[in-house]
């Protein structure tokens, strides 16, 4: 992870968004903002952070388990939490691979009804 994921230098490479899809960058910025306001929504901003870290790790993004895990202990996560969020991930990732599996079967033509 460290021979790629660099914290600080990474942002720089964020210009290329903004002279390339300025327009874009644009709206995924406010749309972002909009998701993770700390007032006005129906879950608590904890919670989604919470929700955003499962799906980080569920999506092994580093730089989202990065920003989410630090955003969600600022709004009050505690360590324990964090771990079941990385369960709850575990176990979604685990039940697709269990759901998935059994198309191998109803793909494969083997099994017999």
């Amino acid at each position: 992870m460290a021979d790629y994921f660099d914290r600080t230098e990474d942002r720089k490479y964020t210009a290329v968004y903004k002279k390339e899809t300025p327009d874009i960058l644009t709206a995924f910025t406010a749309f972002d903002n909009a998701v993770f306001q700390a007032e006005g929504r129906e879950i608590p901003l904890k919670y989604r952070e919470l929700i955003a870290l499962a799906v980080s790790i569920t999506t092994q993004c580093v730089y989202c388990i990065d920003a989410h895990s630090q955003n969600a202990v600022k709004t009050g996560a505690t360590e324990g939490e964090l771990a079941e969020a990385a369960w709850v991930a575990t176990a979604i990732r685990a039940g697709g691979g269990y759901a998935h599996g059994r198309l191998a079967f109803k793909l494969s033509g083997a099994h017999q009804h």
